[in-house]
């Protein structure tokens, strides 16, 4: 069987910061009547394209049900608005540039990327483990693909899926990527992409059958799940999808009204649904808490193949809104206080709420960005946070303090939607009024741009910014 060292022709050392050691697994037998948590994280999913949110076409009936029957947040952030950084932010619960998983060169990894997620850092899935808790990756990793960095080397007992992004190691022969991607799908084969499929860390397919990815990500989630009912568990299920190229199983195939992209969508949807089913057999379903958001925006220039932001502004790759703000559905019934959160929250407040909840010490050794929002999930008192920075690479471009938000950098996409340019007077919008960011207020609130300036000034006084960790190449 082909193993992880044929990906790569040498594995590299883990970069530790400092001499930090993680915390270890004092808990085993510790914890039955702890909740359990998921987390499950699409791949360049828009703020528009679950029906919960407004889509008129995307049909997500589990989805809307968990926003139903729990919390459903309007101004939910994911760390990044690219996959590397984002993902990162998520289960560290810090900013990416911390960690050195935020690069002005290469904003990802890559299959020729030497390093990873560096090993001083903290995830949830070791906080969660030295409270006893049983642990599984599934899906799309991005966190480095080589062994030492590896979901089975930061905290996860399990995984089961793809080391980075879905098109990547497209074969040669091919067009040039961005020409290829724009081609009718039918055109597009799994076999174009040379992307391996692991358990742990053995390759067991290579190339990974994307058409049925989506429903395998779901069954492991459910067998995972099985088997670790009498333990509590922590699985982050992160799909490779809706991020372009797009697959679906035969099954999935023709049945959504917005296309290709509709039915991916409404895949992942179906395997939210037998997860919350096999929750509830199982007698799970008042231990756990669910979570749905993605890890950011949807990737405009692939048009059709691409999601929507909704009524937000822009999309993947820039500090608009339409490149963090995602859906943020919580669900967890006798556990979950229902109702509609219109305050802040992040993916990085994650980790210092399900730590919280059960019962890790939160390291006191590093700066951790996340917040509690335990009393926000439990009792719907309004959430602490209050602000939220919007990086792009180790630059700050954007903040955000309570309804305002203030761009000081902006920039498009991959070279898309508009060149770089530096704000002499940033500018300002009111997102309560301005959702779509269109009406420049900065001119009427200097006051407000000195608070910001004030927030922004606090945070850059405690802010080291790690080693760059995406930028060396093989």
């Amino acid at each position: 069987m082909k193993i992880l060292n044929k990906l790569a022709a040498t594995l590299c050392i883990p970069f530790v910061i400092g001499c930090v050691e993680k915390q270890q697994d004092t808990h085993q037998n510790e914890g039955k009547n702890k909740l359990n948590f998921i987390i499950i994280f699409a791949d360049d999913l828009g703020y528009g394209d679950l029906s919960s949110y407004g889509n008129p076409t995307i049909h997500t009936p589990h989805l809307d049900r968990m926003a139903h029957e729990g919390q459903k947040w309007t101004n939910f952030y994911a760390g990044a608005s690219v996959c590397t950084p984002s993902r990162a932010a998520l289960l560290t619960g810090r900013l990416p540039a911390r960690s050195g998983m935020a690069s002005n060169e290469r904003r990802v990894l890559f299959p020729d990327s030497k390093n990873g997620l560096p090993t001083s850092e903290i995830t949830l899935a070791e906080q969660l483990k030295t409270v006893g808790y049983k642990t599984a990756a599934i899906g799309k990793w991005h966190l480095g693909h080589k062994e030492p960095y590896l979901p089975t080397n930061h905290g996860f007992d399990y995984y089961f899926g793809i080391p980075y992004s879905n098109d990547m190691d497209k074969i040669d022969g091919l067009l040039p990527y961005w020409d290829y991607c724009h081609q009718p799908n039918d055109s597009i084969k799994p076999e174009h992409f040379n992307v391996p499929l692991l358990r742990n860390t053995e390759i067991i397919e290579w190339p990974a059958d994307q058409h049925s990815i989506t429903k395998r990500y779901s069954e492991e989630a459910v067998s995972f799940i099985k088997k670790n009912k009498d333990k509590p568990f922590f699985v982050y299920l992160a799909h490779n999808l809706p991020h372009v190229p797009l697959f679906v199983s035969e099954e999935a195939a023709g049945k959504s009204k917005r296309g290709l992209y509709g039915d991916v969508v409404e895949e992942i949807d179906d395997g939210v649904g037998k997860i919350l089913a096999t929750l509830k057999d199982e007698g799970l379903d008042e231990r756990t808490i669910v979570v749905f958001t993605s890890d950011n925006g949807p990737w405009l220039p692939f048009k059709n193949n691409g999601g929507s932001a909704g009524p937000l502004r822009a999309g993947k790759g820039t500090t608009w809104e339409g490149g963090m703000r995602e859906p943020g559905i919580f669900w967890g019934p006798g556990n979950i206080e229902p109702g509609l959160v219109s305050e802040i929250g992040s993916t990085m407040d994650l980790f210092t709420t399900f730590s919280k909840i059960a019962g890790a010490k939160i390291p006191d050794d590093r700066i951790i960005d996340g917040i509690d929002l335990s009393e926000t999930l439990l009792h719907l008192a309004p959430s602490p946070r209050n602000s939220i920075l919007y990086y792009r690479g180790t630059e700050l471009y954007a903040a955000r303090l309570g309804d305002f938000k203030a761009h000081f950098i902006t920039e498009g996409a991959y070279g898309e939607l508009g060149a770089r340019a530096a704000h002499q007077t940033p500018m300002l919008y009111n997102l309560s009024h301005d959702v779509g960011e269109k009406y420049d207020i900065a001119s009427k609130h200097p006051e407000i741009l000195q608070q910001i300036q004030e927030l922004i000034s606090e945070h850059k006084a405690n802010l080291v910014v790690g080693e760059d960790q995406l930028v060396e190449r093989e």
